[in-house]
């Protein structure tokens, strides 16, 4: 059975999501630890539970939820995967982070290439990647079918939904994705977001402002 534990992480408070099973295997999601304090949290959450991180997965490329790619590289020795359509971000890293007032010395090579339909494994454990693009290019979603939670990246927000003014957002695209890959799962799947508290499908498709 998959444990998450997050951490909001960084000025922008992105959720951080560390999951592990039974036989200790985790993988991080959206590492988005940005200076030695959030590092050495993650890291002693990691050790103190005997944990072995085997995967670091990135839901999009956005500078906010990449910033610990390099700590878990040379900590670990995990290379970040992500979907190829969002690589376009990680020539400008440096640029936009320093912008930001984040240190940004190296953007790690990619490893494994996600894609839409893929399974991610772990230990005993898996999550299915569906590709979710609107908010980003590259932009991904996480779901466990037989524990009916979906991990949303900036796609699906409690009562909001990812912006779509930054490059490669597209509105009508947006929801798309959430129509056609998020709102086909059962109501009572947990949301776990980028960013903020958790929701449901079921909750969003009643409530959520911003969904026609």
């Amino acid at each position: 059975m998959i444990t998450i534990k997050t951490f909001p992480f960084n000025p922008f408070m992105v959720n951080t999501y560390l999951l592990f099973d039974e036989t200790l295997e985790a993988i991080v999601v959206d590492a988005g630890c940005s200076d030695r304090r959030e590092e050495k949290e993650l890291e002693d959450f990691v050790t103190k539970h005997s944990l072995k991180l085997v995967r670091n997965i990135n839901t999009h490329c956005h500078i906010d939820h990449i910033l610990g790619n390099l700590f878990l590289e040379e900590r670990y020795g995990l290379k970040p995967e992500h979907h190829p359509a969002g690589e376009p971000f990680l020539l400008r890293a440096k640029e936009i982070g320093a912008a930001y007032g984040f240190s940004v010395p190296r953007i790690p090579a990619p490893g494994p290439a996600l894609y839409d339909g893929e399974v991610i494994a772990w230990g005993k454990s898996e999550l299915k990647v569906l590709y979710t693009p609107g908010h980003a290019d590259g932009s991904c979603c996480l779901y466990s079918k037989e524990q009916s939670f979906v991990l949303t990246g900036d796609v699906l927000f409690r009562d909001s939904i990812g912006r779509t003014d930054l490059p490669s957002g597209d509105f009508d695209l947006l929801m798309r994705s959430i129509h056609e890959k998020l709102f086909t799962l059962p109501d009572h799947t947990i949301v776990y977001p980028g960013h903020g508290p958790e929701t449901t499908i079921g909750y969003e498709k009643l409530n959520n402002p911003f969904i026609g």
